[in-house]
């Protein structure tokens, strides 16, 4: 059988969460010059999430179902708030601001929980439903969108 889209994205979600556990115990280290390359990649795996939702899933959920300013609305306003915190951090990883940066971190590791949650619970399994068949090619698609 092939993959779902919760499933996809569900696995993409924990991967970014090892990433980030990633990125503070590198910052917790002290060694920055790591810190700025793990966090580059973090940085670039949590834009690439939400480029596969943006660029790929919603548009489909939404042609599919009709809903604009639904459940993708809210979470296209989530990706950009968790992106300001992000950009809040980077600032931290150029000044060496250790203290200021895992103020930051429990910020966006609450967003980012809350977050997935409702994906997880709701918006995934209501974009499997709707996209039914054409969720396998969904999930391709995504898998096949290049890191920017």
């Amino acid at each position: 059988m092939s993959e779902t889209i919760t499933t996809f994205l569900t696995k993409d979600h924990r991967a970014c969460d090892e990433e980030f556990a990633k990125l503070e115990n590198t910052v917790a280290s002290g060694d920055w010059n790591e810190v700025e390359k793990v966090f580059a990649s973090f940085y670039s795996d949590m834009q690439h999430h939400f480029d596969m939702e943006e660029k790929v899933m919603f548009p489909s959920f939404e042609a599919k179902t009709g809903m604009q300013g639904g459940p993708t609305q809210m979470m296209r306003m989530e990706h950009a708030q968790m992106l300001q915190v992000l950009d809040q951090m980077k600032n931290d990883v150029e000044n060496k601001n250790k203290d200021h940066f895992f103020g930051l971190s429990e910020t966006l590791m609450m967003l980012m929980q809350q977050h997935n949650m409702k994906e997880e619970q709701m918006l995934y399994r209501m974009a499997d439903q709707h996209l039914s068949q054409d969720s396998s090619n969904v999930v391709l698609q995504m898998k096949e969108l290049e890191r920017v």
